[in-house]
C-alpha cells in the first residue's frame, strides 16, 4: 500500500539515504559533458595558474642565492619583473578560467530547472496535493543551487589543489628531498580530520535542507491567500506560529552546528599546517648552519610549503564541501526519479 505522494519528497529514519557511489557521480559529472569547451578552458586555465604559482619561490631563489652575492643589478631587474609578471598573467588567465566555470555552473543550473519543471509539469494532480509547494520550490531553487555549487566550485577547487600539490611535491624533491619527506609526515593527519568532520557536515547538511524545506512549506500554505483564509477561519494562528518556530528552530541550531564544527576543523588544521612548517624550518636550519642548505633556498622550500599545505588544507576542506554539496544532487535526483504515474494511497 502506497503511503501518499509526499513520501518521495519526505524523509525519515525508515527510509534509506542515497549514497555517494559511482553510479551518482557518473551522473553528476555527466551534466558537465554538455559543456565541453568551458571544461577545456577550465582544465588549461588550472594547469596555467598552478605552473605560474611555482615561480616566486624559485624568483626569490635566484635573488638570494645569485643576484645579491653577485651583486648583479641587471640579473635582479629579471627577476623583480618576473615577480610583477606572474601575477599579472595568473590573473588574466584567471578571468577566462572564472568565465568558463560560471559558464558551466549557469548552464548546468538552468538544464537541471527545466528538467525539473519539466517532470514536475508531467505528474498527476494527485501528487501536487499531497505534496508540499514549499518543498517543491526548495528542489528548485535552494538544491539547484547547491548542485551547481558543487560543478563550478568544488570540483575546480578539488582539480586546482591536487595539480598544485602534485608539481609543488616535485619541485620541492628536487630542491631538497630530505625537508620534502619531513613536510610529508603531517599528511596523515589531514586526511584523518577530513574523513572524522565530512560525514558529519554530509549529515548536518542535509537535515538542514530539510528543515528548510519544511520551513518554506509551513511559509507557503500559511501566507498564501487561501492559506491564511483557513487559518483565520479555523482559529489555527497559534498552531501555525508553533510549526514554523519548531522549523525555524532546526534551522538556526543545525546552522550553529555546522559552523562551529567547521571552525574546529579549520583550526585543527591550520595546528597541522604549523607543526610541519616549524620541523622543515629546524631541520633546514641545521642544514644552513652546516653547510648543507643555501639561505636561498630554505627561503624557497618555506614558500612552498604554503604552496603545499595550503592546497593541502584546502583539499581536506574540499572533500567536506564535495561530499556535503552531493546531498543537493540527491534531492534533485529523488524528484527526477520519481514515477510519473504513481498508484494513490488506498487509505
Amino acid at each position: 500500500m502506497h503511503r501518499g505522494w509526499g513520501a518521495y519528497l519526505k524523509h525519515d529514519e525508515k527510509q534509506p539515504k542515497p549514497k555517494v557511489d559511482r553510479a551518482l557521480l557518473k551522473r553528476v559529472l555527466g551534466y558537465a559533458t554538455g559543456y565541453r569547451l568551458e571544461l577545456v578552458v577550465v582544465v588549461v586555465t588550472i594547469v596555467i595558474i598552478s605552473g605560474l604559482s611555482l615561480l616566486p619561490p624559485l624568483l626569490m631563489r635566484g635573488l638570494i642565492d645569485r643576484a645579491i652575492p653577485d651583486e648583479d643589478l641587471t640579473l635582479v631587474t629579471w627577476l623583480g619583473l618576473g615577480m610583477i609578471a606572474v601575477p599579472l598573467i595568473n590573473g588574466a588567465v584567471g578571468v577566462a578560467q572564472r568565465w568558463a566555470s560560471a559558464s558551466m555552473g549557469e548552464g548546468i543550473i538552468f538544464d537541471l530547472r527545466r528538467q525539473l519543471f519539466t517532470h514536475l509539469q508531467g505528474m498527476s494532480l494527485g501528487f501536487f496535493t499531497n505534496t508540499k509547494t514549499g518543498e517543491l520550490m526548495s528542489r528548485l531553487n535552494s538544491d539547484v543551487v547547491g548542485a551547481q555549487q558543487a560543478v563550478t566550485s568544488t570540483f575546480v577547487t578539488l582539480a586546482a589543489n591536487i595539480f598544485t600539490v602534485v608539481a609543488t611535491l616535485v619541485v620541492m624533491l628536487k630542491l631538497e628531498w630530505r625537508l620534502t619527506l619531513l613536510s610529508l609526515l603531517i599528511l596523515p593527519l589531514f586526511i584523518v580530520a577530513s574523513r572524522k568532520v565530512g560525514g558529519r557536515l554530509r549529515i548536518i547538511r542535509r537535515e538542514q535542507m530539510e528543515s528548510n524545506a519544511n520551513m518554506n512549506s509551513v511559509m507557503q500554505e500559511t501566507l498564501s491567500v487561501s492559506g491564511a483564509l483557513l487559518v483565520k477561519l479555523f482559529g489555527r494562528a497559534t498552531h501555525e506560529d508553533d510549526r514554523f518556530t519548531e522549523y525555524a528552530g532546526e534551522v538556526r541550531d543545525l546552522g550553529v552546528r555546522q559552523a562551529t564544527i567547521g571552525r574546529w576543523f579549520f583550526m585543527a588544521l591550520g595546528v597541522v599546517s604549523a607543526i610541519g612548517t616549524a620541523l622543515v624550518f629546524w631541520l633546514g636550519a641545521y642544514l644552513v648552519i652546516n653547510g648543507g642548505l643555501t639561505i636561498g633556498t630554505i627561503v624557497a622550500l618555506s614558500a612552498y610549503l604554503g604552496s603545499l599545505y595550503g592546497p593541502l588544507s584546502a583539499l581536506s576542506t574540499a572533500r567536506v564541501e564535495f561530499t556535503t554539496s552531493l546531498v543537493s544532487f540527491e534531492r534533485v535526483f529523488e524528484v527526477l526519479d520519481m514515477p510519473v504515474d504513481v498508484a494513490e494511497a488506498d487509505d
